[in-house]
C-alpha cells in the first residue's frame, strides 16, 4: 500500500495558518500596527481603501530592515522577538509568533519597502500568494511601508464571508483605537477612502482619549493609579453619570497589550456597586504593568487572551483601585458631618405672634384627583403607538380591518389564511376565541374583562380555557411590525425640534449612523452630518417625544452592531434590525401597571399582528392553559 501522508507546500500551509491569524482586514491591520510598534516607530500612518478589501497600507518611521531580514520576515515562524522557548515567559514585544507576515503574504498581494537609517538604499519586495515576484533595491525613507492589496484574492470563499464595508471599517477602527490608547507617545493617523478619520499627535493618555472620543470626553474621566508588588494599575475610569446603557468604551491592557477579560470586567463593575443601575456600563481604560513571567500570552493566535499566575489578586487590586478613585474624587456617596452646623433654623416666634398670625392652610378648590389619573393614562397611551395621535380603540369594536395604531394591515383575514395555511389558521382560531373588548371581521365578541398579574402578565379567558400574555414581549411584537412598515414605506412622522440637538459620536458609531441614515429617516428622524463624527438632529419621530434621543440612538447603534449579518443579506436585514431595536427600547416593560382599556387594546393589537405568537427576538408572547389542564390540577391524587 503506498504512503498517503504528504508534506504540504508552504503556500498551502500559509493559507491554512491565515485562517486563524488573518480572519478579516482588521486582523491584518492589528498585526501590521504591532510590527510598527515593535520597530520603535514614533509616527505611524494607516491608509485603508474599501474597508481593507482593496488596500491596507502601513507607513512608519521605525528601524527598518536589512535586505536579508526583509526577505526572511515572510517565512513561517521567522521572528526577531524570541530565540528559545524560555523567551515566551519574558516577552516584552507585541508580536513573537512569526506567523502574521507569512499568513498575510499567503492570502494577498503584498508590496514592502524598507530601509535602515544608515543604509544608502532600501529594499522592495513583491509577493503574491506566498510566491516571491521580485526583490530589488529602491529609494525610500527610513522605516517601512507595507501595502496589502486585494486581501483574500486567492481565497474567494473567505472573501465572500466578509461583511459590509461599514462593519469591516468599524473593526479596523476598533483595532486602531486599541493601539492608539495603549501608546499615546506615538503619533498615529487613519485615512479611509481619501478621508482622514483620525489624526492623533503625541501626548498624554488623557489627550489621546480626548483625541479619539471627542472634547466632551475630558470631563468624564477620573484617574486610576495603584502600585503593588503584584501589578501596577494606571489609566482612567468614567464618572458614573456618564455610564452608557450599552457596552461602550471598555479597555483592558496588560503591558500595553489589549486583552479581553470578563473576570476583570466584573471587578470594575463591582466597584461601581450602588453607583450604577444594573443596566448601565461604565467606561474604563486600564493598563496593568506586570512581570512577564507572571502571565502567559501564548494562549491564542490573536494574543487577546492572557492567563495570570495570580488572577484572584489582580481582580482584588483592580476592584480596590477603581473603588478608591471613585471615593478619592468624591464620586461615591459620602456623609458631610459638618452639615448640621451650617443649618439655619427659623427664628423662634413668641406666643403673641403665633396667636395674632395663626398658620393658614391653602386649599385648591379646583383640584380634581381624577385628572391626575387621566394624565397618567394619556402618557401611557404613547407607548402603544408608532403613530403620535392614535387614541384608544372604541370599546364597541367598530373598526376591524385596520390596526388601531393608524398603520394599515397589509393582509386581510382571507389573504392571511391562503398565504400561511396551518400556522396562520391556528392564529385565526385564537383570535376568534379570545373573549375581550375587541372585534374580528366585524363580529363583536363577548365583552369580558382582562386582568393584569403582577404588572407583568395579562390574563383573558377563551372558550377552551385562558391565555396568559407577556405584556413586554407582546408590545415588542406590536411595535416591531409597526416600525418595520414605517422603515419600509417611509411612513414615520417627524416632529421638528425648536432647538436642534447636536450629537457627537465615536468614529465607529458615526459610521453606523451614516449607514442607517435612510432607515432613520424612514422612522421620522431628521438627522444630518455636521462636521467630523458630529450630527445635528432637526426632528425626531413624533411618538418618542419625551425620550432621551441620544440614549435611544446609542442603544439602536449597539443593537445594530451586535446583530448585523453578512454582506449578502445586510441590505434586507437593516430594516429588521432597526425595527427590532426601536421595539425593544420603546416597549412597555414588565412592572408597568396598565388600565383595563390598555390591556384590551394590547390584546387587540397583538392579534392584529402577522405573527402574534412570538416577540421579534423569538420569545413567546402568550401561552394557553386549557380547561382540561386546570381540571387535572384540582383532581385528587
Amino acid at each position: 500500500m503506498p504512503d498517503i501522508i504528504n508534506l504540504l507546500p508552504d503556500s498551502v500551509a500559509n493559507q491554512i495558518a491565515a485562517g486563524e491569524v488573518i480572519q478579516r482586514p482588521a486582523s491584518a491591520v492589528k498585526e501590521l500596527l504591532e510590527n510598527s510598534i515593535d520597530a520603535q516607530s514614533t509616527d505611524i500612518k494607516l491608509i485603508v481603501k474599501d474597508a481593507g478589501r482593496t488596500l491596507i497600507q502601513i507607513i512608519d518611521n521605525g528601524t527598518g530592515m536589512s535586505e536579508t531580514d526583509a526577505r526572511m520576515c515572510f517565512e513561517r515562524h521567522a521572528t526577531s522577538k524570541i530565540k528559545s522557548a524560555d523567551d515566551l515567559f519574558s516577552i516584552k514585544t507585541m508580536g513573537f509568533r512569526g506567523e502574521a507576515m507569512a499568513s498575510i503574504a499567503g492570502v494577498a498581494q503584498v508590496e514592502m519597502k524598507t530601509k535602515r537609517e544608515d543604509d544608502p538604499l532600501g529594499t522592495q519586495i513583491l509577493i503574491e500568494g506566498s510566491e516571491l515576484k521580485s526583490q530589488t533595491q529602491c529609494t525610500c525613507t527610513k522605516g517601512t511601508s507595507f501595502s496589502v492589496k486585494n486581501l483574500f484574492f486567492n481565497v474567494p470563499a473567505r472573501r465572500n464571508f466578509l461583511k459590509s464595508d461599514s462593519v469591516e471599517l468599524r473593526h479596523i477602527i476598533e483595532e486602531f483605537q486599541r493601539v492608539a490608547i495603549a501608546h499615546p507617545e506615538i503619533a498615529l493617523s487613519l485615512h479611509h477612502n481619501n478621508s482622514e478619520l483620525f489624526h492623533l499627535g503625541k501626548g498624554s493618555l488623557r489627550q489621546r482619549l480626548v483625541g479619539i472620543f471627542g472634547d466632551s470626553f475630558n470631563q468624564r474621566l477620573v484617574p486610576v493609579e495603584e502600585d503593588t508588588t503584584i501589578v501596577n494599575v494606571s489609566g482612567f475610569i468614567g464618572k458614573p453619570e456618564f455610564a452608557r446603557k450599552t457596552r461602550g468604551e471598555q479597555f483592558f491592557f496588560v503591558n500595553n497589550r489589549f486583552i479581553r477579560s470578563s473576570y476583570l470586567h466584573h471587578a470594575v463593575q463591582n466597584a461601581y456597586e450602588q453607583l450604577l443601575p444594573n443596566d448601565s456600563f461604565p467606561s474604563y481604560f486600564i493598563n496593568m504593568e506586570i512581570d512577564p513571567k507572571a502571565i502567559d500570552v501564548n494562549i491564542h493566535p490573536t494574543k487577546t487572551e492572557i492567563k495570570f499566575e495570580d488572577e484572584r489578586s489582580v481582580y482584588t487590586i483592580i476592584r480596590a483601585a477603581v473603588k478608591q478613585s471613585l471615593g478619592k474624587y468624591n464620586i461615591s456617596p459620602s456623609l458631610d458631618f459638618e452639615l448640621e452646623q451650617s443649618i439655619e433654623l427659623p427664628p423662634k416666634k413668641s406666643l403673641e405672634e403665633v396667636l395674632m398670625n395663626p398658620p393658614k392652610i391653602k386649599i385648591n378648590k379646583d383640584y380634581n384627583p381624577f385628572r391626575e389619573e387621566e394624565k397618567k393614562t394619556d402618557r401611557r397611551n404613547n407607548f402603544f403607538t408608532a403613530s403620535p395621535a392614535k387614541p384608544f380603540p372604541d370599546p364597541s369594536g367598530t373598526e376591524t380591518e385596520k390596526r388601531k395604531s393608524g398603520v394599515p394591515m397589509d393582509i386581510g383575514r382571507e389573504k392571511e389564511l391562503s398565504r400561511h395555511s396551518d400556522s396562520q389558521l391556528e392564529i385565526e382560531i385564537k383570535r376568534e376565541e379570545v373573549q375581550t373588548t375587541f372585534s374580528i371581521e366585524g363580529e363583536k365578541t363577548t365583552k369580558t374583562a382582562a386582568y393584569q398579574l403582577h404588572n407583568k402578565y395579562i390574563l383573558a379567558h377563551i372558550k377552551t380555557g385562558m391565555i396568559v400574555i407577556d405584556q413586554q414581549a407582546a408590545h415588542e411584537r406590536i411595535l416591531y411590525e409597526n416600525y418595520f412598515e414605517m422603515v419600509e414605506e417611509h411612513k414615520g412622522v417627524s416632529q421638528q425640534q425648536l432647538f436642534p440637538q447636536t450629537m457627537e459620536f465615536s468614529a465607529g458609531d458615526a459610521v453606523v449612523v451614516q449607514e442607517l441614515h435612510e432607515e432613520l429617516q424612514g422612522l421620522g428622524f431628521d438627522i444630518n452630518e455636521f462636521g467630523k463624527n458630529t450630527f445635528i438632529i432637526h426632528g425626531i419621530p413624533a411618538d418618542i417625544s419625551g425620550q432621551n434621543v441620544f440614549v435611544l440612538l446609542e442603544k439602536l447603534i449597539e443593537d445594530y452592531k451586535s446583530s448585523q449579518g453578512s454582506k449578502a443579506d445586510i441590505k434586507k436585514a437593516k430594516k429588521e434590525i432597526v425595527a427590532k431595536a426601536m421595539a425593544k427600547n420603546l416597549a412597555i416593560k414588565s412592572g408597568v401597571e396598565l388600565s383595563k382599556e390598555e390591556m384590551s387594546h394590547m390584546v387587540d393589537e397583538l392579534f392584529a399582528c402577522q405573527m402574534p405568537y412570538a416577540s421579534p427576538s423569538g420569545k413567546p408572547t402568550l401561552i394557553t392553559i386549557g380547561i382540561e389542564e386546570l381540571e387535572k390540577k384540582f383532581k385528587k391524587g
